[in-house]
């Protein structure tokens, strides 16, 4: 009783939050309220004021040693009277900066030295400091916008009225957004207006603000908006769009606030720290504040894929056109048979044959389970339970001999839920009818061994027979891997719903969003599959360059917000994997939209036929109507049964995602009917057309539930912004996917029996209502966890990447490469002194052995006098002090900045290659530590154990390989 009253008097957590800020919207008001008698002048006054106090907790840019070393007494009093002036700012909060910086080396290093040990307590000065001025800063930005109204904004190369000015709502998301939260904020609430404020505020620090978006036009069409307030008030907007030239990247970046999307920033991450060969070729400055809109769909569904650079690997396609004709014969052969099977499971069930026809359909299931006869089979509930008790019966393990016999006839198994598809040997043998070693991989082991120990080769020819054999895997198993992927493409892959072809390219439809998603591939093979599958252009397969997951890259920034009007139901993994808590902020007036109840059908047919139906009586009334479809192939579906109607529409899919925000924009005029995949068109506004507000406003329907509710609900949310009428309604057949894969088989065949029973087309039902979010939860729960494996393998990896990329960004700034050599000689050294010394023969002479040794290994000068002490760390000291004289000699007529570019260039050459390597080595651990789960072993711990062991060789390596290209380099120089 207790637990349910506190509530209702006190409010929920989020209703105390909200009204915890409001006191400080009240603040913002009052201060906005006077700057209206202000000059425009003092806004920027103001700005540049709060800009110069903030600059003080600026990186310090500041001679490197080197340079202050070759500087005459001048240089160095203007050195050291730069630091005084910046330090003058700072010794008020950090006491522990020098009083006086003399202007000598000692002095001016030291001073630096002062410096790098406060900049840890920047962060959190920083955000009290602009904590401290949030009110006066949001008045002032509210101002200005109130200033602007009236003016001719020009967005996309197309004019715009400015007449915003923010709601005390949007204050409260704006405070919520600067704090590290979520606002969740309906549709039409004027969320890009809102971001304005956290925004400003933050690039007040001089660090860059990013502010993503889900698409190139929103990225462009919001930088071009915004960039009139926020140029009313002195600062830089950038905008980063695909295919932008390095040097225009760059000047972007260095905007105050730039403007762009998640694959942008986290390429140009990429590219930045595994592949920028100098620190000009860079193009970001940092990750300090990052406000993503959409910050559901950036970081829960885009999630699932990582950010890969990727270059073409070694390996030619061909063999995917090759093969291509034989799977095609494959699986048309294996269609016949399955329809074959389809006919005995109707001639069995009319013989009275029940346990044979069960038998005969889980035959069906697994060698077609999309086969449309069998998808008719299911919406009996008879047979479903059928279905059901037949393969619970095969998988038993006393009846594994039966279901081995039962596959006898199949060429090959599908297992629709896990996307995979296995050869049988019936399937083989059609592939191979002459050849029956066609599939078999040689043991490599044993034939490696056999030439070994065949005394009569001689080294040579063991060396070419063990070449032959490596070669005859390779080729066996690319055959077996092309077969294998090119089956997957024709049994799992189906165009227009998980990809589509455009312009002569196979681009993959992001199964939340229905959008293209652009430059992403699918790895291992497969996207070449599908190519073949489709008689396009086949591209070489890939090699990963770079890659990271869009959780850890966001996890990069100091600071992280975002912004939706979906987030509640993920609330969970926003706060376990990013730290970030949803804020739902109130409407700022009332929602009127009405939720019909869920029409719910036995088949797909008749789910069509009752929307084309509710459509037709909702446009001959003018009320424009807005379907949702769950992908390209039901959008165009429903645009065909339209056209037979002769109901004028558009459709808006991932064919047609240019004109995606045209589109979604004419949505709300009168009699217009948009058809739409579920998610397309988010972050533009439908806005109703004259007249259509009487006429009830914008009606939303969608043609079956998405699986993730958040995605449903987005859907609502197209209609009844800012206090429009709407009304939205679902329509569901027990055919739908979410329906046939998901939803409890037992609810589901009472539902059918429902429907014959009543003799009816339609079914309102409470119980199956709760099946469909049952259903939904089932899902929601297994893609987080899906999610969460991928980013606890991702985490390893992700340690790993720190390491190398900030090595790397060591090489690329450090002030003196040459004490990057000298650090490189004295970490290989002992490291090699002691394998050497492991090596010795422990009956000859230590001394002699570690001198012959080091002699065939190493370019320097020694002599046996040299090794009379044969102790580790003496001829390690003596090894790596020789080791650096013989560069430091090599090197010295070489040019200053020749030699500096070219020690850095050395060692990235090493980071990456073996770097690139070792991505490949995590990809297989990767793949082979699964299966280890068979062997009661946890694959994530085998799989952190291994790729530690593997990043010990690998640094180790790095360093090696690093030195010897340095000294190569060296000594090519000196001949």
């Amino acid at each position: 009783m207790i637990q349910w009253l506190f509530p209702k008097i006190l409010g929920g957590k989020n209703d105390r939050e909200v009204n915890r800020i409001r006191p400080t919207v009240s603040r913002i008001n009052e201060i906005e309220e006077a700057l209206r008698r202000e000059p425009d002048e003092k806004l920027l006054t103001l700005t540049k004021q709060w800009q110069a106090h903030l600059a003080r907790y600026h990186k310090l840019d500041s001679p490197t040693k080197s340079q202050l070393e070759r500087m005459d007494a001048t240089g160095l009093a203007t050195a050291a009277s730069a630091l005084e002036e910046r330090f003058s700012e700072l010794r008020g909060e950090f006491s522990s900066l020098p009083k006086t910086i003399q202007p000598t080396v000692a002095s001016i290093e030291g001073a630096k030295a002062a410096f790098q040990d406060i900049t840890g307590h920047f962060a959190k000065t920083r955000a009290k400091y602009l904590e401290k001025i949030l009110p006066e800063a949001y008045a002032v930005v509210k101002n200005a916008a109130r200033r602007l109204c009236g003016r001719e904004v020009p967005v996309n190369g197309q004019p715009m009225i400015w007449n915003m000015v923010h709601f005390d709502v949007q204050l409260i998301g704006g405070i919520a957004i600067h704090r590290g939260m979520i606002a969740e904020m309906q549709t039409g609430e004027g969320k890009t207006l809102v971001a304005t404020l956290p925004v400003y505020l933050n690039a007040l620090a001089g660090l860059g603000v990013h502010v993503v978006t889900v698409n190139d036009y929103l990225a462009k069409r919001d930088s071009d908006w915004m960039s009139a307030l926020f140029g009313f008030l002195g600062l830089s907007v950038g905008c980063i769009q695909n295919e932008m030239q390095p040097e225009q990247r760059r000047a972007e970046y260095a905007c105050d606030i730039t403007y762009g999307t998640n694959s942008e920033f986290g390429f140009d991450y990429l590219r930045d720290n595994g592949m920028a060969m100098t620190r000009g070729e860079q193009v970001q400055r940092g990750h300090y504040f990052a406000i993503i809109d959409e910050v559901d769909s950036i970081l829960i569904d885009d999630a699932r894929t990582p950010l890969i650079i990727t270059g073409y690997a070694s390996q030619e396609s061909h063999q995917y056109v090759l093969y291509k004709p034989m799977v095609e014969g494959l699986y048309k052969k294996q269609t016949e048979l399955c329809n074959r099977v389809a006919s005995e499971v109707e001639r069995l069930l009319k013989a009275g044959d029940v346990p044979a026809a069960g038998a005969q359909l889980y035959k069906l299931k697994l060698g077609q389970p999309r086969n449309r006869r069998f998808l008719r089979f299911m919406e009996d509930p008879e047979l479903r339970r059928l279905l059901d008790k037949s393969e619970l019966s095969y998988q038993q393990g006393a009846n594994k001999k039966n279901l081995f016999k039962l596959k006898q006839d199949l060429l090959f198994t599908v297992d629709d839920k896990n996307q995979s598809a296995d050869l049988l040997e019936k399937g083989r043998l059609h592939l191979s009818p002459d050849d029956p070693d066609f599939f078999t991989l040689p043991d490599v082991n044993e034939r490696l061994s056999s030439i070994e120990n065949n005394r009569n080769l001689t080294p040579e020819q063991k060396s070419a027979a063990r070449v032959e054999v490596r070669d005859r895997l390779d080729q066996q198993a690319g055959k077996v891997h092309n077969i294998t992927q090119l089956l997957r493409a024709y049994c799992l892959y189906e165009k227009d719903v998980h990809y589509v072809v455009s312009e002569g390219k196979v681009s993959i439809i992001d199964e939340s969003t229905g959008r293209e998603m652009a430059g992403r591939r699918w790895s291992d093979g497969l996207h070449q599959a599908v190519e073949a599958k489709e008689m396009v252009d086949i591209e070489k397969e890939s090699h990963t360059y770079a890659t990271i997951t869009i959780q850890n890259y966001f996890r990069l920034y100091e600071k992280l917000a975002g912004m939706t009007g979906t987030a509640e139901t993920e609330a969970a993994e926003f706060h376990d994997i990013y730290k970030l808590d949803v804020l739902p902020i109130p409407t700022n007036t009332r929602n009127i939209r009405i939720d019909e109840n869920d029409q719910i059908f036995k088949t797909r047919r008749d789910k069509y036929n009752a929307v084309i139906d509710r459509i037709e009586k909702a446009h001959a009334a003018g009320q424009p109507v807005l379907v949702g479809t769950a992908s390209v192939e039901s959008s165009e579906t429903l645009a065909r049964l339209l056209k037979r109607a002769g109901i004028p529409h558009v459709v808006l899919n991932a064919k047609f995602h240019e004109r995606e925000a045209e589109i979604v924009a004419r949505a709300g005029q009168r009699g217009a009917v948009t058809v739409s995949t579920n998610m397309a068109g988010r972050g533009t506004d439908i806005k109703l057309g004259e007249g259509v507000a009487e006429l009830g406003g914008l009606f939303v329907i969608a043609t079956e539930r998405h699986p993730s509710r958040r995605v449903d609900r987005q859907l609502r949310g197209r209609c009844s912004r800012q206090g429009d009428p709407g009304r939205s309604q679902f329509f569901i057949s027990l055919e739908d996917d979410l329906m046939r894969h998901h939803a409890g088989q037992n609810r589901l065949a009472s539902s059918v029996e429902q429907f014959d029973a009543k003799d009816q087309v339609t079914l309102q039902n409470s119980s199956l209502g709760k099946s469909v979010e049952a259903a939904q939860k089932q899902v929601e729960q297994r893609n987080y966890r899906s999610r969460k494996h991928v980013l606890d393998f991702d985490d390893v990896m992700n340690m790993q990447r720190e390491i190398v990329y900030g090595y790397r960004n060591e090489v690329l700034t450090t002030e003196d490469s040459r004490r990057l050599v000298h650090d490189l000689v004295a970490e290989v050294i002992p490291g090699k002194i002691r394998g050497f010394l492991s090596e010795c023969d422990p009956y000859e002479s230590l001394s002699a052995q570690l001198y012959d040794r080091v002699n065939e290994n190493f370019p320097v000068s020694i002599t046996p006098e040299d090794f009379q002490d044969p102790r580790e760390n003496v001829i390690s000291a003596m090894l790596v002090r020789k080791m650096q004289e013989a560069y430091d000699t090599q090197v010295r007529d070489i040019p200053e900045e020749m030699l500096d570019h070219g020690e850095r260039r050395m060692v990235l050459y090493a980071i990456d290659r073996l770097w690139q390597e070792h991505l490949g080595d995590m990809d297989e651990l990767r793949e082979g530590v699964n299966l280890r789960a068979q062997g009661q072993k946890d694959p994530l711990v085998e799989y952190k154990n291994e790729s530690y062991n593997l990043f010990v060789v690998l640094m180790d390596s790095i360093r090696e390989q690093a030195l010897q290209n340095l000294f190569r380099s060296a000594f090519s120089h000196s001949a």
